[in-house]
């Protein structure tokens, strides 16, 4: 593990993410912002794979919100029911499908306070949509994103609100919308949350927290 300072480390994650993953796709399968926009709703408590195994079946019954908002409730949580928490992931796409109709003519809207507003749409989801959606700058820290971000040294890991500031503030805005996605690449793949060994983690070897080698 080596000795740097701050700025250092943040630089050569950077580099080690870039020449891991220098190119990352969208993990949440999607043709338009409001496909995104559920997508990211059903992936609460449940991984992208699945998602993306349910997704069609909802979609092909209804893509968009005003053919949505026709889908009685029941339907939709029969489909989505082996992503976890239908009842409630049901209801909120119902709602906010509906909002969407009456609100903002069928669009999903390009800014983070209306999209929080909307039911069942978190921080961090209106995040990855203003990021993998609209292309805005964005952070969107998850619970991986905030478990690797406190093993790196990155953030304090108080809470993800506190690791979302820590992250922004110490990477270029420019990188943010990328270097969200390499941090969950490169965690699923090298830096899991069980079976980790930090002496054999590309990242954690080096810059990892002192408390990882006890």
């Amino acid at each position: 593990m080596r000795r740097v300072t701050k700025q250092q480390k943040v630089k050569a994650i950077t580099e080690i993410l870039e020449s891991y993953y220098p190119e990352v796709p969208v993990p949440l399968d999607h043709k338009d912002p409001y496909t995104l926009l559920v997508a990211v709703l059903l992936s609460a408590q449940c991984t992208d794979e699945r998602v993306n195994r349910i997704t069609p079946s909802l979609f092909e019954r209804a893509d968009n919100p005003k053919d949505m908002a026709q889908v009685p409730v029941d339907e939709i949580r029969e489909i989505i029911r082996p992503c976890g928490l239908s009842p409630r992931k049901s209801a909120a796409i119902s709602e906010l499908s509906n909002i969407l109709v009456e609100k903002y003519g069928g669009a999903v809207p390009e800014d983070m306070e209306a999209l929080e507003a909307l039911p069942g749409v978190g921080h961090k989801t209106a995040s990855v949509v203003m990021a993998q959606a609209f292309g805005e700058p964005a952070f969107p820290v998850d619970t991986h994103i905030h478990r690797l971000a406190y093993r790196w040294g990155l953030s304090t890991g108080k809470n993800v609100q506190r690791t979302e500031y820590d992250l922004k503030r110490l990477f270029p805005k420019e990188l943010w919308n990328k270097l969200h996605l390499q941090i969950i690449f490169f965690g699923r793949e090298y830096c899991p949350a069980r079976g980790h060994d930090p002496r054999e983690c590309p990242i954690c070897s080096q810059y990892g927290r002192k408390t990882l080698f006890k």
